[in-house]
């Protein structure tokens, strides 16, 4: 039987930055910066350590399930589209994009393009880091503006993550090469596709990830 969210009842009523980290699949910065932002409720002890509500952390997991989001308590690999008992696993997709235009388009081209491929979508860049570190996907589609976490602070932190090294990268976005200066820290070595070039592009690019997947 599946929950909604992750079981954090072991805590105390409270928990450490580091340990909602763990919990959440995150960099401990970003919890910090769900603390300063407001997201999670926190409060300093007389020595000067952070002390983050168990509360807040229940309730932040439930308001920010991505869908369709798999069971939060069940194993990556086990959670994957046509993961039942015998059954080969899908290459997993996690596209984190806020635009619901974007996501349609993108869900169309793998439905019928890449049937091979299970997808998962996060609509902001907290969600999407969270989602990351539950279902461990092999392919991830980062738009660079996004709510939340911008695409390439979400992808410097994911650098942060052993994991991330066994993932393929692909970043959308509707900035032309001019205004992706400011992000060009993140985006070293790693295929851009402009939002306008989406349909004629993507498709071979995520072949491309595919292939490496195969023969990786």
């Amino acid at each position: 039987m599946a929950t909604s969210v992750p079981e954090i009842s072991d805590l105390t009523d409270h928990c450490t930055t580091l340990e909602v980290a763990k919990l959440l699949g995150m960099a401990v910065r970003s919890v910090q910066l769900m603390v300063d932002r407001g997201e999670l409720q926190a409060w300093k002890t007389p020595g000067g350590h952070r002390r983050i509500s168990r509360a807040s952390v229940q309730q932040w997991l439930q308001g920010n399930k991505a869908a369709p989001s798999p069971p939060h308590n069940r194993r990556a690999d086990d959670a994957r589209p046509g993961a039942e008992a015998g059954a080969p696993k899908k290459p997993l997709l996690l596209l984190i994009e806020d635009s619901t235009h974007f996501q349609n388009l993108i869900q169309l081209i793998v439905q019928q393009q890449f049937p091979e491929l299970g997808l998962q979508v996060a609509d902001d860049g907290i969600a999407g880091l969270a989602l990351y570190g539950q279902l461990q996907p092999d392919i991830l589609i980062v738009d660079i503006l996004l709510p939340g976490l911008d695409g390439a602070t979400l992808i410097t932190t994911l650098r942060s993550h052993s994991q991330f090294a066994r993932s393929e990268l692909i970043v959308v976005t509707s900035l032309d090469e001019s205004q992706r200066a400011p992000y060009a820290f993140a985006l070293q070595g790693v295929a851009v596709i402009h939002k306008p070039r989406l349909v004629a592009e993507l498709p071979g690019a995520l072949q491309a990830c595919l292939e490496t997947l195969r023969h990786g």
